[in-house]
């Protein structure tokens, strides 16, 4: 957690990446933050699951930003950035978007999202990797780590380094606890 805190005492904010492995929810329900945490979901979900997690993040500093038609999720996203707050998002699921990155994954070329490190380049920020692997019942063990900073001469370059990284990252966590990976999504296409 120490990593975690150390951004938070940062006066500028960061990225907070998730994916589909482990339960990454269970990390919401229980991570103290002093900043706020500004959480990209699925807006898709039934209003009794959307209503059960405000209730449980009513109890932290979590706001809840739904994925819209509009976009203005977008926007909501880089103006916590620019607030020195933390945007959460998932970094393995593209939800229809054009806009991808390849990287290797498990050796052969996978789409990523390029939102998430967009947005970090753009708003030179830094981008923690979050991880809640289950050990045992109703035992969690948190995994945290910090992207390298991005490389490369043009932001295109630096966008794609920061991707790389992520999908490595990905791959090792998945590789360690294969069957808490929840893919139903066809990266390889």
């Amino acid at each position: 957690m120490d990593l975690f805190e150390g951004l938070c005492g940062r006066e500028e904010g960061f990225i907070q990446l998730s994916s589909h492995v482990g339960n990454y929810e269970m990390v919401g329900y229980s991570l103290v933050s002093p900043k706020r945490i500004n959480a990209l979901v699925f807006a898709g979900e039934t209003a009794t699951v959307m209503q059960n997690r405000a209730v449980l993040f009513g109890e932290t500093n979590v706001t809840m930003v739904p994925v819209s038609e509009d976009l203005s999720h977008i926007f909501a996203l880089n103006n916590a950035l620019a607030d020195g707050e933390i945007a959460s998002l998932p970094g393995d699921r593209v939800f229809g978007s054009q806009k991808t990155l390849q990287c290797r994954f498990f050796g052969d070329p996978a789409r990523f999202p390029a939102g998430p490190f967009t947005l970090a380049v753009q708003r030179d920020v830094r981008i923690l990797t979050v991880f809640a692997m289950k050990e045992g019942r109703r035992k969690y063990k948190v995994l945290l780590d910090i992207l390298p900073e991005p490389e490369g001469e043009t932001k295109q370059d630096r966008i794609q380094s920061l991707a790389d990284a992520y999908a490595a990252r990905l791959e090792a966590v998945v590789r360690a606890c294969p069957d808490q990976w929840y893919n139903f999504y066809d990266f390889w296409k």
